[in-house]
């Protein structure tokens, strides 16, 4: 009998343990990740080497179990979310995934492209279709177009850009079938959708697809990112600095530990990002010297504002660098003594 009862108390707490540590709550955890040298990820052909280093930050994030959700109520630098600040409306954690690595493939390429035309070198693109970011639910693609299908064609003829495909839909009215091609996986297939009137725009009409022209870059010499683990576009300016680093003759790095965050578009500017602290928490780990953060031109609530008061808090001996473009991080490096 004792033995039983032994048993059903050591099941128990099994139970009561796996539910602490595996039961999904509707809430996202991030905390500080790490800070990761970017000369092993980043290969231009017959590029330049460094004496410093250029390093990207993270932030580790998952869905909160009811011990993790308790932990960080008690823990410095981990941030709890709701499920609706993540996640878009009716999207998957699977669609978040894929979404977050292709904003990192678009970040990627306006990084490679940001410094070979800074480093004068060739930059060409090419347009392969339009890539799915989002799909509207009840809306005619929900169901039959996922989130990372590259649509080819509409109506037989071929789709260059988003605005190609935004256009030829508009022209229909609704009740009008569609018929798209798209590629996924490696496979090409065909849907027929009715364009329908958004529910909250009545007089626009559509087929519930968020879009972004899916573009490969051409560039000499060639170059190799490996990011397979790496999602977001958080990562943009510092990708561009080490791209730049190797393919010009002078080391920027000047033996420094430079770590640092921010988006980048075409134009070389650089954008802000969320986890800003828990990424100079990460940097200062790591060791760097010196990190460089969205200045957003000033604003009050600025990534590097929150970046200053973080290095201050954890008793940093960082220099946090404001920086608003490409540029002005290169023109700091230029000045930086080795």
């Amino acid at each position: 009998m004792k033995s039983r009862i032994r048993i059903l108390v050591y099941l128990a707490v099994i139970a009561v343990v796996a539910m602490l540590c595996f039961y999904p709550l509707p809430y996202y955890i991030t905390k500080p990740g790490m800070a990761e040298e970017l000369a092993p990820i980043i290969k231009v052909e017959d590029g330049y080497h460094e004496k410093g280093t250029f390093m990207l930050t993270t932030v580790r994030m998952g869905r909160a179990t009811p011990l993790s959700y308790g932990l960080a109520k008690i823990q410095d630098f981990h941030e709890i979310f709701p499920t609706k600040q993540i996640l878009q409306q009716g999207e998957s954690d699977e669609d978040y995934s894929t979404r977050q690595l292709h904003m990192m493939d678009t970040s990627k390429n306006a990084a490679i492209s940001v410094a070979y035309e800074a480093a004068g070198k060739s930059v060409s693109y090419l347009n392969k279709g339009v890539y799915v970011t989002y799909v509207v639910e009840n809306m005619p693609a929900h169901g039959k177009l996922h989130v990372g299908d590259v649509v080819t064609k509409v109506d037989g003829e071929k789709i260059q850009t988003a605005e190609d495909l935004i256009n030829y839909v508009s022209t229909k009215k609704a009740g009008d079938s569609v018929s798209i091609y798209v590629k996924r996986d490696g496979k090409e297939s065909k849907h027929t959708l009715k364009v329908k009137a958004f529910p909250d725009e009545p007089k626009r009409v559509g087929l519930g697809i968020a879009l972004e022209t899916n573009q490969e870059l051409k560039v000499k010499p060639d170059i190799h990112i490996d990011t397979e683990k790496i999602g977001g576009p958080s990562a943009g300016l510092m990708f561009s600095l080490e791209i730049y680093n190797q393919l010009v003759k002078e080391d920027m790095t000047k033996g420094h530990l430079v770590a640092g965050t921010g988006t980048i578009n075409d134009k070389g500017e650089v954008g802000p990002i969320g986890g800003i602290s828990q990424k100079i928490v990460a940097a200062d780990k790591e060791g760097a010297e010196i990190f460089f953060a969205p200045n957003e031109k000033g604003a009050a609530g600025s990534n590097y504002r929150e970046a200053v008061k973080t290095a201050k808090k954890i008793d940093s001996d960082m220099k946090i660098v404001p920086v608003d473009s490409f540029s002005d991080a290169v023109t700091y490096l230029e000045k930086l003594k080795p």
